[in-house]
């Protein structure tokens, strides 16, 4: 049996690995008593392919990805598994989707495996259509997963036994329901439903909502969702899609036991129909009754949750019980995950349209970045991802990390996420061979509008005696930053330098200006490197207050630096502010610095 590692007060990944073995074991060790027990522990995720599946729908895999791929390093084999949920029901037309129009209206109800693509695809539905962004994204990221395909899997009749044993006890099902449709405290409701105890294997690795986390999940609708009850009928836990027109609006009006003989209308168009449960594979159980029954037939160990699935009467939540109670199977150990934003977005959602996916990300950001993000935080820590120029300071950030990792100087959490990040069990992900600054790259990718002859020009003289000697020592980091300026920078901020000096401002210069561009344009050659540049653009203002170029800047420095900066930058590129001063010159070469600058 391989030995559990120890795991730290600050690591949650190791944590949670801690709690599955163990949760695991226990499970194994009662289904010795009664039988053969699996070696493989399961954890699992679920993604429906409903829209684009975005940054935020990521944290579903990624969360128990991270678990998955820490159990593995200690040995043990683990089976992450990837449900598609697309056997669920076309809801909406989402926002924003090219190719898609208001026709797609008609499909709504239909499994979305039965509904088209967006005109122009290569795919044959529109669940494949949006499983196939995400898949190559994973694959990208490093995520091992056994991906279940839910149309596949009730098409076949693989979850007959279960459905059958689902409808004999329709009405055990319906009376757990019912203590959630009920309009009591969530609080007594919970106490209601007699919730398992450790000792029956259900371990709670979730806090308490706080207020706007369960402003959310109300929100969400999540204690809504569909449970399979009809006001004044017979409560059926099954679904059928119709034999007509392909929709669930359909209505079980009668079933028998004995024979399975199960009699549906479809509301929509009025089709009736009986037919035999035990041959029939037309449909599915609902929501509620079909994540739990899953959790039971596969033997999860480990699933998150999103806080809307976490809210009192949520499938979670009843989840729990009818695994239980019905299914004489475990709840999994089940976090909730807060939300994952965008930096000048609201929260995340599919339906909306133009909301970011894993794909989007991964142009302008290395894989072992986007890892990063999700592996640092805990999975009930919100935290947002940086589209605009926030991505610059989260690039020197993970550099900074790197150095301490290099180093010896980090800290034990820092370092299992920086781990978690560049690499898995089954071995290190791709990376840049000389990560460069992603700044500087993308002040380069700015300036020089791609040309790749003067981006190796300019990147072989930032450090003369290391230069770059090609392009793709600095790749993938250096496209990352090409493709962040181009599809996020807005026009108005991207960078132009000037082609003629601006005579205007020179000719009206006062004597002081002019000694510090002559100071600077003398020091040019003798420091041509980022460092040596870096060294003179700071130093100029300091040489002319009297001060050593390496002195200590005071207040009135800094404002004399920042004075002398805006005057350079207004006289390359016509405006105040741009790419570092240091990165700009070396863009510009120092003949046309020169002649900018009027020497």
């Amino acid at each position: 049996m391989p030995i559990v590692a120890q795991s730290t007060e600050t690591d949650w990944v190791s944590r949670f690995a801690d709690d599955v073995i163990a949760e695991s074991e226990r499970r194994a060790q009662g289904a010795k008593l009664g039988g053969a027990a699996s070696p493989v522990i399961v954890v699992a995720s679920g993604l429906s392919p409903s829209g684009p599946i975005h940054l935020g729908n990521l944290r579903e895999v990624m969360t128990p990805h991270l678990v998955a791929d820490e159990i593995r390093r200690r040995g043990y084999q683990v089976r992450h598994l990837i449900s598609w949920d697309d056997y669920d029901r076309y809801r909406k037309v989402p926002n924003g989707v090219p190719g898609v129009d208001g026709s797609w209206a008609e499909h709504i109800g239909k499994p979305l495996t039965s509904v088209p693509a967006p005109a122009g695809s290569a795919y044959p539905n529109w669940a494949e259509h949006f499983k196939a962004a995400m898949a190559e994204a994973l694959t990208e990221l490093g995520v091992e997963y056994d991906p279940i395909s839910q149309t596949e899997q009730y098409l076949a009749g693989t979850y007959r036994e279960q459905i059958l044993h689902a409808m004999k006890h329709r009405g055990d099902i319906d009376a757990i329901l019912d203590r959630y449709r009920t309009k009591k405290d969530p609080a007594q409701a919970d106490k209601q439903a007699d919730k398992p105890s450790k000792k029956q294997g259900q371990k709670q690795s979730q806090k308490p909502l706080d207020e706007a986390e369960i402003e959310a999940a109300e929100g969400s609708g999540a204690a809504d969702e569909d449970d399979g009850s009809g006001a004044g009928t017979e409560y059926y836990p099954y679904k059928p899609y119709c034999g007509s027109c392909g929709k669930d609006l359909t209505k079980v009006t009668a079933y028998d036991d004995e024979s399975t003989s199960l009699t549906y209308t479809c509301t929509h168009c009025g089709h009736s129909e009986t037919v035999l449960l035990s041959e029939f594979n037309r449909g599915k159980l609902v929501w509620k009754v079909d994540w739990p029954m899953r959790w039971a037939y596969e033997g999860v160990v480990f699933e998150p949750s999103g806080v809307d699935h976490s809210s009192p009467g949520s499938s979670f939540v009843v989840g729990g019980q009818i695994v239980r109670e019905i299914f004489d199977g475990v709840q999994p150990i089940g976090p909730m995950y807060a939300f994952v934003g965008i930096s000048g977005m609201a929260k995340m959602s599919s339906s909306k349209g133009g909301v970011p996916t894993p794909a989007d990300a991964l142009k302008i950001m290395e894989a072992p970045l986007l890892r990063w993000l999700y592996a640092r935080r805990r999975p009930n820590q919100s935290f947002k991802i940086a589209f605009d120029q926030e991505i610059q300071r989260l690039y020197d950030e993970w550099d900074a990390l790197a150095k301490k990792v290099a180093d010896g100087s980090v800290l034990p959490a820092d370092a299992a996420a920086h781990s978690r990040a560049t690499r898995t069990a089954a071995g290190e992900l791709p990376h840049t061979e000389r990560p460069l600054s992603y700044r500087t790259l993308a002040s380069v990718a700015d300036i020089t509008a791609g040309a790749e002859e003067q981006t190796l020009r300019i990147l072989s003289e930032l450090d003369p005696e290391n230069p770059i000697a090609s392009l793709d020592a600095v790749r993938p980091r250096l496209d990352c930053a090409e493709n962040w300026i181009t599809t996020q920078v807005p026009a108005e901020q991207r960078t132009v330098v000037r082609d003629e000096p601006d005579t205007e401002i020179l000719t009206g210069l006062a004597d002081q200006d002019r000694e510090s561009l002559r100071l600077l344009v003398d020091g040019l050659d003798s420091h041509w490197s980022l460092e040596g540049l870096t060294a003179l653009v700071y130093g100029v203002p300091k040489i002319q207050a009297g001060f050593a170029p390496d002195a200590k800047p005071t207040p009135e420095m800094k404002v004399a630096q920042r004075t002398f900066f805006a005057l350079l930058y207004r006289l390359l590129v016509g405006r105040d502010t741009g790419p570092r001063l240091p990165t700009l010159l070396l863009a510009v070469g120092a003949d046309r610095v020169r002649k900018l600058l009027g020497a």
